[in-house]
């Protein structure tokens, strides 16, 4: 299978499992809010799968999930939960597709 059909399963996993985590939370427009949150997930997982870097695989998984997810923690300045789950799922689904050396 190829490394972005491999991020798209990877993103929308983790887009899931990041609205997941926010369904119990309060927010005014939650629609909007879960939807975003998905999204923004989703594309880390797509990016990581696209891109072809000769650094090791959890570096790129690293660097574009705390990239991609700058945008939304500046917005809602809950940038420590944000940043590390960004962070820490981009480094996992980086390791998982182009391995871990």
């Amino acid at each position: 299978m190829s490394s972005v059909l491999w991020g798209v399963i990877a993103g929308a996993i983790f887009g899931t499992v990041a609205v997941g985590l926010m369904l119990p939370m309060p927010f005014p427009d939650k629609h909007a809010a879960l939807l975003a949150a998905f999204l923004d997930r989703f594309a880390i997982g797509l990016v990581i799968g696209c891109v072809q870097l000769r650094w090791p695989g959890w570096v790129v998984g690293l660097f574009f999930g705390v990239l991609l997810s700058l945008p939304s923690a500046v917005i809602t300045k809950a940038y420590a939960p944000i940043l590390i789950i960004g962070g820490l799922g981009g480094l996992v689904i980086g390791g998982l597709i182009h391995g871990w050396r």
